[in-house]
């Protein structure tokens, strides 16, 4: 018996074996999911003296089964029993952070930096930092590499003279000949100086900055700009003029565009970082340069970082910094040639406005937004629209109406079907942003203007668009403004303009409920069934289908179904069919 519950034992890692070594990588993808079912089995001693051995020699798999197993690791520190074996699961990571696959070793990385938490200060200095030390001189790239993450996370817990060494390696690996490991130290640079002691990072941290951000590959130039961020916020404030701003002053005007791209993304970190003095003296010049960059990247990016670093001046000369420094080039971008950057810059631009108060947003923003509603861009047409309430809030709603509307009009009247289309989407979010008595004012009347355009699209999006206007006011608005008007259509001469009032009950039928759908708008649909043209009798057996769900068993049976079994009779195949079809999908038969 004894023997036999041995070989029971060993069934799991048997199968384990077995599968891993299967052709079908979907095999080996799910045991490898399956290892802590296997570890739990095995129990911890065998765990730690079959298991982790065997995934440690036999692993040359491909990159996804070994993308799972790093994951896997990462959670395994219960399964070998607790933190004070946690050190078992470094050989297999070791190894899995050395691969050739990227998202391999960051994962195996990611596990390391997960599990070396659990390690005690003597388990980190005896197994976690040898480790780190092997990756860190190993003769491929990608263990040194890999090193460059776990620098800081074993720093602070070990000894002074370790300290020491883990300090010369990373000053070794930040000068490395390959650029992808100096690309991994300089993205690294930050997080390892946050946990250094002040005086190592003006001793060792700031000339590993300044070689890296003059290094001659750009993709480590612009990862040093990121580190410049968190060396800025540890330095106190009276060594950020010599040690920092030099090169933050270089980084801006870099000859790489990536690298300026990057000053511009990080503009309003790196200016809460050097604080009010240095950024009105260095940081507004070098913002204005890159408002003007050469590169539309660049100035896309700058743009969209204009009302946060508007908003983090200091109070006391915001107003004058924006309107002498930063408006001037704002005024450029509104008519930028690229349409990111006139994108970007409309995306924020609204947000001036508080910052700037009412008669400045009069005199000198209300120019730039009206010519923003005009560009040829939806995109930024779009988001000058979506952020029209905050101006609202600033100037008032009446200023607004005199000053943006007769646009919004101008663009709602266009000759060209397509600029109609785009107002008509933005409608709803307008009328949301205006209220309902502004709305009723001003742009009722061309809401039904649009259900008689001679443009097919145009009267499809309007009736659309009654739609979403009747579920943000609700049904008691629309059977005061919309619905007499809509139902007035079916009588127009035009057929299109009658098969509109149609199509608009079947969009409102839902919205209005069963009240103002059978007393007021069923009427007009069934009075529309002995219409000339056949188009607008077949939609009339449609629109009875549409609305037949919202309509009581009364209704239907007594004034919808005789209505139906007529058109079921009817000369033209077109309304037969669709007759016969809502009666029996409405179960009238």
């Amino acid at each position: 018996m004894a023997g036999a519950d041995g070989d029971d034992s060993l069934y799991p890692i048997a199968v384990l074996i077995d599968e891993l070594r299967n052709e079908d990588v979907q095999l080996r993808l799910n045991s490898i999911k399956k290892l802590s079912t296997i570890a739990l089995a095995l129990g911890v001693e065998r765990t730690r003296t079959e298991l982790l051995p065997f995934l440690t020699d036999t692993i040359y798999d491909e990159d996804e089964v070994l993308l799972a197993l790093a994951e896997q690791l990462g959670n395994f520190t219960m399964l070998v029993g607790g933190p004070e074996y946690v050190h078992c699961l470094l050989p297999p990571l070791e190894s899995l952070a050395t691969v050739e696959e990227t998202v391999v070793r960051d994962k195996a990385v990611e596990s390391l930096r997960k599990i070396s938490h659990e390690h005690s200060p003597v388990d980190l200095e005896v197994h976690f930092e040898p480790l780190v030390k092997r990756l860190a001189s190993g003769d491929w790239f990608t263990s040194r590499t890999s090193a460059c993450g776990l620098f800081s996370v074993c720093y602070p817990r070990v000894s002074s003279t370790v300290k020491a060494e883990i300090r010369q390696h990373f000053r070794t690996l930040c000068s490395d000949d390959t650029p992808m490991v100096r690309r991994a130290a300089a993205s690294k640079l930050g997080e390892f100086a946050k946990v250094l002691e002040l005086e190592y990072v003006k001793s060792d941290i700031i000339s590993l900055f300044t070689a890296l951000a003059s290094d001659e590959q750009d993709s480590v130039r612009l990862l040093a700009v990121e580190a410049c961020v968190s060396i800025a916020t540890l330095l106190p404030q009276e060594d950020l003029e010599a040690l920092v701003m030099p090169t933050l002053r270089q980084a801006a005007e870099d000859k790489s565009w990536r690298v300026r791209y990057m000053v511009a993304d990080k503009f309003s970190e790196l200016q809460k970082a050097v604080g009010p003095e240095i950024t009105k003296n260095d940081l507004v010049p070098a913002f204005q340069n890159l408002l003007k960059d050469c590169e539309a990247e660049v100035r896309a990016a700058a743009a969209n970082k204009v009302k946060e670093f508007c908003e983090n001046l200091p109070e006391d000369s915001r107003e004058t910094i924006i309107m002498s420094h930063i408006l001037p080039c704002v005024k450029e971008l509104v008519s930028d040639t690229n349409q990111h950057v006139k994108s970007a810059l409309a995306s924020v631009i609204m947000g001036l406005s508080t910052i700037l108060g009412k008669d400045n947003t009069i005199e000198h923003l209300l120019p730039l937004f009206l010519a923003q509603l005009k560009d040829e861009c939806p995109e930024v047409r779009l988001n000058i629209i979506s952020n029209l309430d905050c101006v609202n809030e600033v100037i008032g709603i009446r200023q607004l109406s005199q000053s943006l509307l007769p646009a919004i009009v101008e663009l709602a009247e266009d000759a060209k079907w397509r600029v109609r289309l785009a107002i008509i989407e933005y409608m709803p979010l307008l009328a949301g942003q205006l209220g309902v008595e502004f709305f009723d004012e001003k742009l009722n009347s061309l809401c039904m203007a649009w259900l008689v355009d001679h443009v097919y699209a145009i009267r499809e999006a309007a009736t659309c668009n009654l739609m979403k206007l009747v579920e943000k006011f609700g049904a008691e608005w629309a059977q005061n403004t919309i619905v007499p008007k809509v139902l007035g259509m079916a009588n127009d001469p035009n057929y299109l303009h009658r098969m509109t009032t149609l199509f608009c009950i079947n969009a409102l039928s839902e919205a209005c409920g069963q009240d103002i759908t059978t007393k007021q708008m069923l009427p007009v649909v069934l009075k529309m069934s002995n219409d000339q043209v056949a188009n607008v009798r077949f939609n009339v057996a449609k629109s009875l289908q549409k609305i037949g769900p919202v309509l009581d068993s009364n209704a239907l049976q007594t004034e919808v179904k005789p209505v139906l079994e007529k058109l079921a009779t009817d000369q033209d195949m077109d309304v037969k069919y669709f007759a016969q079809e809502a009666i029996s999908v409405l179960a009238l038969a």
